[in-house]
């Protein structure tokens, strides 16, 4: 990475103005239910307390813009959750404290009173519809709370926002540990892979990763494509999928990447078997069958077992490994069985020595439900980022960044 990071500032005595993702998941009652980025943003915290600065946290938190009333937003979407959650991980900090405000002259007086080591956190960023706007005037307010902006929310920085892209075009930007971790591991890993280098692309619509597949086209060993948009591969292909979700408007696109890969080293691989079901259901009725024999009124809903085998023989063989999107409809039981099954063979590749990456949401909550979460080398943070990278774009919240 190319970037400044942390590391090469002297922070004794400086306030830390640090864009973090404390994007979480809440219930019902306000309860955080997966405090996951919390925690990966607090190497970077304690960094900086330790080493003698103030910190100033900044974060989104969900869409309050689709709230009918401020009562609501407030409900909903208030950080104050994350500030709790923070203070009882981060003990070592003397104060962990909240404003009610996003920017402003509040927020001001509270980072002006801010001492080494203690942490203040601002309200959602959200809250201001200047943020997503990338208005100057907010990020000149930002600009305001710190003297050196950190950019550690790598989920967010595929955005051109106040807070990730605006205010460090105001304040020496640089880098914290979790994105300096995933740039290293995304990028790297595709710039200078270990081979054979097998990539996992699922999920449901092509439209949704046509850049993806593109630029990793030239750069992987195999590519291997499952779920949803499998079957509009397929369907480009001239299978009959029946009642299966099918891109009509991608099958010309789809062509043209069968044939891009056809062309060159790579070997692009569909599944040769389906399981397929009556319906979109847990209780429907399923069998297994080739994928040129689904039969009409039934739909795959994940890939077979011989496919299941090929697949898992790419990844184990693999050095390297990235994997975004499941193989089937992973949430309903009956059809877990092939996005589980690769998840245990990245397990099972890292143990072996490759570096294998999942990013996605999907396929984050798929290795994490298996179970196997701590037993492959990088999960990614960042959804929508992470698609970007992959896709060989350049996030505006990094570039923006001083360089090393």
């Amino acid at each position: 990475m190319n970037k400044k990071t942390v590391r090469d500032i002297e922070w004794n005595g400086k306030r830390a103005l640090v864009r973090v993702d404390f994007n979480v998941p809440l219930d019902e009652n306000g309860e955080i239910t997966d405090d996951t980025r919390i925690r990966e943003s607090l190497p970077t915290i304690r960094y900086l307390l330790e080493h003698g600065a103030s910190v100033v946290l900044m974060s989104h938190l969900g869409r309050p813009n689709k709230a009918k009333s401020e009562a609501e937003m407030i409900r909903k979407f208030s950080l104050k959750p994350a500030a709790e959650r923070l203070f009882e991980l981060l003990p070592e900090a003397s104060t962990v404290n909240k404003t009610r405000v996003v920017s402003g002259e509040a927020a001001e007086a509270a980072a002006a009173d801010l001492q080494p080591g203690q942490v203040l956190l601002l309200e959602n960023t959200r809250f201001d519809k200047r943020e997503e706007a990338n208005d100057p005037t907010l990020a000149a307010e930002f600009a305001r709370l710190g003297d050196i902006y950190v950019n550690d929310a790598f989920g967010s920085s595929h955005r051109a926002h106040a807070s990730t892209e605006g205010v460090a075009r105001l304040l020496p930007g640089v880098a914290g540990f979790l994105l300096e971790k995933e740039l290293n591991f995304l990028v790297d890993t595709i710039a200078n892979p270990q081979r054979p280098f097998v990539t996992i692309i699922g999920g449901a619509k092509i439209s949704d990763k046509i850049g993806v597949i593109n630029n990793l086209l030239g750069k992987v060993d195999a590519l291997l494509i499952g779920g949803g948009m499998a079957n509009t591969f397929l369907a480009a292909q001239g299978y009959d999928m029946a009642d299966s979700l099918v891109e009509q408007e991608s099958l010309d696109i789809a062509r043209q990447l069968i044939n891009k890969a056809s062309g060159s080293k790579v070997k692009l691989v569909l599944p040769t078997d389906a399981v397929i079901a009556d319906a979109f259901s847990a209780d429907a009725q399923r069998q297994v069958v080739s994928v040129d024999a689904i039969p009409a009124g039934w739909r795959m809903l994940d890939i077979g077992p011989a496919s299941v085998t090929a697949f898992s023989e790419f990844v184990v063989g693999a050095k390297t490994v990235i994997w975004n999107g499941p193989m089937g409809v992973f949430e309903l039981e009956p059809f877990a069985v092939g996005t589980n099954t690769i998840a245990q063979a990245l397990a099972q590749a890292t143990a072996a020595g490759a570096i294998t990456v999942v990013g996605g949401g999907d396929s984050v909550a798929a290795i994490e439900q298996s179970g196997l979460a701590d037993q492959v080398s990088h999960i990614s943070t960042g959804g929508g980022a992470s698609l970007e990278l992959l896709e060989g774009k350049e996030l505006p919240g990094v570039v923006v960044l001083q360089d090393a």
